[in-house]
Formats: C-alpha cells, sequence, structure tokens
C-alpha cells in the first residue's frame, strides 16, 4: 500500500497546475476573511444587546475607547451608530457570503473542468500498448465522476479550513476569559473528537473503495449490455443482467448511505457531549460561586462560542469524512495523469522510396517475444500482403509499421531516415487504416469521416464517392445521415465502406488493411476489395488477410 503513504496535499501538489495552486491561495485568504466575518457576526450581537439595556457600561472598558476615539456626545447616539454599524457590517457579511460562496463553487467546478481535460489529454496521448490495458467504462468513469469527486474534495478543504479557522478564534478567546475551564472542556472534546475521527477514517475509507468498484462495475455492465445487446436479445437473460446491476448499483447506494449518514453523526456526538460538558462546567460554578451574576458573562460567552463551535466541529468532521471518502478519487487520478505519455514531436519524414524494417523484435510482457527479429523492406507503390494463422503477429506487425507500438528492439527506417518519437506523428499521418471492426459512434456520417479533423465537406464528399457510398447516402441525408451506435442502421458493406472513406479522407500515402472484409460474405468482399485495388493504384497497400483471394492481387505475399 506504498500509494497510500503519500499524503493528499502532496499529492493535490502533484495533480494541480501552477495556476490552480496561487487560485487555491487566493481561495484560502478569502476563506479566512469569510472566517471572520462570520465570527465577528455572532461576537457582535451580545455587546450591542449588552450596551442597549445597560448604556452605563459605555463609561469603561472598550466601549469607552470606541466612545472617545469617536467623539460621542451622547450615550443615546453611540448606540445608535453602533447599530447602524451593524446592519451595515450584516449586509456586508451577507453580500461577501454570496460572492465567496459563488466562487468556491465556481473554483470547484472549474477544476473538475482540468481534471477532467487533463486526464482526457492524457489517456489520448498515452502509448497503445497502455491504454489497451484499461476497459473503457473505467475510462469513463475517471474522466466524468472521479474529477467532479476530487474537485468536492478540493472544496471540502476549504470549507473546513473556514470552519478551523472560526474555531481557532474563538478558542483563544476562551482560553483567555478562562483557562482551566475552558483547557477542561479540550480534554473532554478533543479525546470525543478523535476517537469520532478514527471511526470515521476506517468506515470512509472502506466505503471510499466499494463506492468506486462498484461504480466501475456498474458502468462497465452497461456498456457490455447494450454493446451486446442482440446476443443479450438472444439468450434471453435480461432478469439476470437487471440483478446483477441492481446488485451493484445497491452496493454503489449503500457506500454513499454509509458515508453520508456518518457524515451527520459527529455532529450530534459532538454537540451532545459539548452541551452536556457545558451544563457541568455552569454547575460547579454555581456551585462554587454564591453570586450567580458574578458568572452570567462567562456562561454567556461559554454558551455563545459553543453555540458556535460545537457545529463548526461537526462540519469539520463531516467534511473530514467527505475528504476521506473521495480520496479515493484522488489516488486513481495521481496515478493516472503520472502514467507515461507518448513523447511525438512534429519532424516532418518523406517517403518516397521504401520502407525497412531492421531487425524488429515486440513483446507486450517484456517475456514472450510475439514479434523475434524480423527484417523487411517495402518499396513505394507495393502491394503487399501479410498471412498465417490467428496469434503469429499480423497485426501487431502492422501496428509496428504504423508507428502504433513501438518495437522493442530494432528499427524502422523510412527512405534511410528511422522513426522516432520526433517525426512520429508525420508519418503516422500519411496512413490511412481500415480495420476488420468499423467502429462509428452515435452521429452523422460526416462527423465519423471527419472525427477530430478539420471540417471539409467536399473532401468528405469525395472520399465517399471514392469508396463507392456516396450514391446510397445522396437518397437519404448525405453526410448529415445517422448511422446509429456502432453504425447499427447500416449493412456490413456500408459501414465498410465508410471506414474506406474515413481512410481516405486525409489522402494518405499507405493504406493499411488488417482483416478488413473478412467478415462480408464473398461477393461483397470481392466488390470491396475491386474497389480497394482501385483507389490504391498510385497508393503503398498492405493487407493482412485470411483468404487467399483476398490478396490475390498483391506484389507479395509474406506468412508469418
Amino acid at each position: 500500500m506504498k500509494k497510500d503513504k503519500i499524503g493528499i496535499i502532496k499529492k493535490l501538489r502533484v495533480v494541480l497546475d501552477r495556476k490552480t495552486k496561487i487560485l487555491l491561495l487566493i481561495m484560502l485568504f478569502c476563506t479566512i476573511i469569510f472566517s471572520v466575518l462570520e465570527t465577528i457576526s455572532i461576537s457582535a450581537i451580545m455587546p450591542f444587546v449588552s450596551v442597549a439595556s445597560n448604556p452605563d457600561i459605555i463609561d469603561s472598558g472598550y466601549y469607552k475607547m470606541a466612545y472617545d476615539f469617536f467623539e460621542f456626545s451622547d450615550k443615546e447616539n453611540f448606540i445608535f451608530y453602533f447599530g447602524v454599524f451593524l446592519v451595515i457590517f450584516y449586509l456586508f457579511r451577507g453580500a461577501y457570503s454570496l460572492i465567496y460562496t459563488y466562487f468556491l463553487n465556481k473554483f470547484a467546478f472549474d477544476n473538475f473542468s482540468k481534471f477532467a481535460n487533463k486526464l482526457f489529454q492524457n489517456y489520448l496521448h498515452m502509448p497503445y500498448k497502455n491504454i489497451i490495458k484499461y476497459n473503457s467504462s473505467t475510462i469513463i468513469k475517471t474522466v466524468s465522476n472521479e474529477t467532479l469527486n476530487l474537485s468536492f474534495l478540493i472544496q471540502n478543504i476549504l470549507i473546513l479550513c473556514s470552519e478551523a479557522f472560526t474555531i481557532i478564534v474563538f478558542y483563544i478567546l476562551l482560553l483567555y476569559v478562562r483557562l482551566k475551564m475552558t483547557l477542561g472542556l479540550t480534554l473532554i472534546m478533543g479525546i470525543s473528537v478523535f476517537v469520532v475521527i478514527k471511526v470515521i477514517n476506517k468506515i470512509g475509507t472502506v466505503q471510499g473503495e466499494k463506492r468506486s468498484k462498484s461504480q466501475e462495475s456498474f458502468l462497465k455492465l452497461i456498456t457490455a449490455s447494450f454493446g451486446n445487446f442482440k446476443i443479450l436479445k438472444l439468450k434471453g437473460n435480461e432478469k439476470e443482467i437487471t440483478d446483477e446491476f441492481s446488485q451493484e448499483s445497491g452496493k454503489f447506494s449503500k457506500s454513499y448511505t454509509a458515508s453520508y449518514t456518518i457524515s451527520f453523526a459527529p455532529r450530534y456526538i459532538i454537540e451532545s457531549i459539548g452541551f452536556s460538558a457545558l451544563l457541568a462546567a455552569i454547575l460547579y460554578l454555581l456551585l462554587r460561586y454564591e453570586n450567580p451574576s458574578l458568572i452570567i458573562p462567562v456562561i454567556s460567552m461559554y454558551a455563545l462560542a459553543l453555540y458556535r463551535m460545537l457545529p463548526g466541529i461537526s462540519r469539520i468532521l463531516g467534511n473530514y469524512n467527505q475528504i476521506i471518502f473521495l480520496k479515493r478519487s484522488l489516488d486513481i487520478i495521481y496515478k493516472d495523469l503520472n502514467s507515461c505519455i507518448e513523447e511525438s514531436g512534429d519532424e516532418n519524414i518523406d517517403f518516397n522510396s521504401s520502407i525497412t524494417l531492421q531487425n524488429i523484435s515486440f513483446s507486450y510482457n517484456d517475456r514472450t517475444k510475439v514479434i523475434d527479429n524480423v527484417s523487411l523492406d517495402i518499396k513505394k507503390g507495393e502491394k503487399i500482403a501479410f498471412t498465417g494463422k490467428s496469434g503469429r503477429g499480423k497485426s501487431t506487425l502492422i501496428d509496428i509499421i504504423m508507428g502504433i507500438h513501438r518495437s522493442s528492439s530494432g528499427e524502422i527506417l523510412v527512405d534511410g531516415m528511422p522513426i522516432t518519437s520526433q517525426n512520429i506523428r508525420s508519418w503516422r499521418a500519411k496512413i490511412g487504416y481500415i480495420p476488420q471492426d468499423i467502429y462509428l459512434f452515435d452521429g452523422t456520417v460526416g462527423e465519423n469521416i471527419m472525427f477530430g479533423c478539420d471540417v471539409d465537406e467536399t473532401r468528405a464528399i469525395n472520399a465517399l464517392k471514392t469508396a463507392n457510398i456516396w450514391d446510397f447516402l445522396s437518397e437519404k441525408e448525405g453526410l448529415n445521415t445517422i448511422v446509429g451506435e456502432r453504425g447499427v442502421q447500416l449493412s456490413g458493406g456500408q459501414k465498410q465502406r465508410i471506414g474506406i472513406a474515413r481512410a481516405l479522407y486525409d489522402n494518405p500515402e499507405i493504406l493499411v488493411l488488417d482483416e478488413a472484409t473478412s467478415a462480408l460474405d464473398n461477393a461483397t468482399e470481392s466488390k470491396i476489395m475491386d474497389e480497394i485495388y482501385n483507389i490504391s493504384k498510385d497508393k503503398t497497400l498492405i493487407v493482412i488477410a485470411h483468404r487467399l483471394s483476398t490478396v490475390d492481387r498483391c506484389d507479395r505475399k509474406i506468412e508469418l
């Protein structure tokens, strides 16, 4: 559990950028001002009531100093302006509190946006070898939910600081009024708070782990169920899936129920113990002093202070519970933001002659080699096919050639220039990739073709015409034709043609087909391959296929 040895503050220092850290310090300063205003707002009522009920006390103490400083002529004016000052102060305090609350929430939700953007960017820049270890539902949960939880964690820290500062001010005041009595109450409250914190820490950590796991499980179940909807219908096991989902969502619900219940528990425990201790102290003072009027100011001060401090302590413990409960989100984001990302520069690399693979080896787990010492030359404009049984490394070798995987040893040369981190983006931009499983998201044909690229409808239409599917689409909504999730509203051949159009959109120099037609019937496959060979007359074509008929027009066939 080495990750637990790194504290919350240290992890926050890593995940927060410099601008956010500065804003956090500003928010802490604003929080202190908010606490001071809260303290004054509670403390100022009693002096005003005392002066209003007994004007003679103006002749002594701090009242006398204020009276002389502002050069009041009579006590009634002093009381009047004292009241006016308090009205102005409370109006200011209300306005400040509203503005502070707005900026506190804005800071929290701006952080959500920042964390989500940083994580999304980090995932996109991870090496392909690393990203395939993640489940899509895990990534969705982290980007959409854990980032929001981390924002709430930071918000809870700020609120905790606000309450703590207020309590410290009141505590100093009580120490000044009556040292021994305050220390005695501190001992009682300290033991109580320590026990409550230990319980909260244990329950919050456990429930935070359960919350993260159960949420990941039911998100994974949603993805799996609707991604295999036909299979689910054929099996007729909706009830079993529903029961499993209900079980996981129930666990998620229980973790939040336990957390929020324990967040309210400190309030009842602390306030009960605190006010009981105060009453015991009052009884002690009444027994010790014969004249109750002597201890009324002390009792009033303690009652007022504890009235504000005890709920504050309860809120601190509630905030602490939420911080512990949400700490798992910080752990996840800290880990993923510190994961390895891929370096990629913008240096140009030209392809005019050949691609050379020199002693290429590759392994996923640093033990078993999937590719072992492969050397190969591919000439520009050549049509080359890789064949062989499943599991022989054909797709992996293609991924290495495309620069998706980086070889464990050996290198790839393009016109004698090695492919490096500095020119990898330029190299990948020369390649159009058509996989076996064309993934289309729920959007329009145009959005699926131009995904992440500059919008150019003319180029998109030309690519669709070249892929021989524009005539079909023009009878519908053209580029605005909705494809449905995973292209459910299209046939297999139509999806494949849109996949081809997407690969052709950027006019690549190299076309790569990875079992691109294996899921189609023979007639459709033959027609699409005719189109691909026609499209790639002036391009380098690299094909992976099992059927020999698919690659019969290739210049070379290499069996792995």
